[in-house]
């Protein structure tokens, strides 16, 4: 098949069997002069850096409900956006977001500039997620690459050296393929046809818009491609974390710093997280060591911390990033997962 029989019959099954997603001009329910909301896919688009479709769903439809323009959520106050992005980790991304949302509205007038290059100058935009607001929000032909992308390029052209190093190879391949009419559907099909049919395990060749050309299928190759190099073990961390409550309730909390590990959130104080941490409780007390034990995994690394509680004292005064949360305002929900996980240890002893 020519590129342009390709993207046609890519386009005509996307037309059927686009996914319904809550910031997607669905193909069948648009009009003819419906435009995607380019807050919306940028927003999406931060949201779903490193995070399953699944994952994103609720999280987009409440940010929306409460910012529903980008001016909206440059005017939010950096604690509320924090805590609703509270377990959708990778916590960098929100402090990006609210600093992007402000340049934007300031510098922008509230209009997302529609250039790739523009896009790049903003934060937390990098080449895929400015690639992807290009073509989808803009209709730009604008390559986009990722993980689902990659798969199906290795997959139709049977490409066998490994990620990451054979990136570029697969990019070329997906920029061929990139049409001028349509980008953004484009974009969002091949996305779809990675996420739904070209998938890792199983992939569904039977039914699939580009079985016929598909040179992995025809080898046999499709279900072990992309080939990827192996990653190192991660190593493992420890750390001790300490939960006070006042008697009549306060819980002693930190605002972890911006920069770093769940930048901006806030937590409960604790130890630094190495192979030996030594103790660092916020208060001299008895502190007691609570059964069990919460474990976490991050991007480079496993976690294992204990649990240490103790009552604050009726004269104690929060320093050091330190807050004092009335019962009626804590929201164990505000808090990002791993502290969450020792919240839940808590209250289940």
């Amino acid at each position: 098949m020519r590129d342009q029989e390709l993207n046609q019959a890519l386009l005509e099954w996307y037309d059927v069997h686009a996914r319904d997603l809550p910031w997607r001009l669905h193909p069948q329910k648009r009009g003819a002069a419906d435009k995607p909301d380019p807050y919306r896919v940028w927003l999406s688009e931060i949201m779903l850096q490193q995070t399953t479709v699944a994952a994103v769903k609720s999280y987009f439809e409440r940010f929306t409900l409460l910012w529903p323009t980008v001016t909206a959520l440059a005017n939010a106050e950096d604690a509320d956006v924090m805590a609703e992005w509270a377990g959708l980790g990778y916590y960098a991304r929100a402090r990006n977001l609210l600093k992007c949302a402000r340049i934007v509205a300031r510098d922008h007038d509230g209009v997302f500039p529609n250039s790739h290059d523009a896009l790049l100058k903003l934060p937390g935009i990098g080449p895929y997620t400015a690639a992807a607001i290009s073509a989808i929000a803009f209709d730009l032909p604008e390559t986009v690459l990722d993980g689902n992308v990659e798969r199906v390029m290795a997959r139709l052209h049977d490409v066998h050296d490994p990620l990451p190093g054979v990136k570029p190879v697969l990019k070329a391949h997906a920029s061929e393929l990139t049409p001028r009419a349509r980008a953004g559907d484009y974009a969002q099909a091949v996305m779809d046809l990675g996420a739904t049919i070209c998938t890792p395990k199983s992939p569904a060749c039977g039914i699939c818009p580009w079985r016929t050309p598909c040179r992995a299928r025809i080898a046999g190759s499709a279900a072990e491609l992309p080939r990827k190099t192996p990653k190192k073990p991660k190593p493992t961390r420890k750390g001790i974390i300490y939960l006070a409550q006042s008697e009549a309730g306060t819980w002693l909390l930190e605002r972890r710093p911006d920069k770093g590990l769940l930048g901006g959130m806030l937590g409960w104080p604790g130890s630094e997280w190495a192979e030996a941490p030594e103790p660092a409780p916020p208060f001299e007390a008895d502190w007691q060591l609570l059964p069990g034990e919460v474990r976490h995994t991050f991007t480079h690394f496993h976690l294992i911390l204990q649990i240490r509680t103790a009552t604050v004292p009726d004269d104690f005064t929060p320093a050091n990033g330190h807050e004092l949360v009335e019962r009626h305002a804590f929201r164990p929900s505000a808090l990002p997962t791993v502290m969450r996980k020792a919240f839940d240890l808590w209250r289940n002893q």
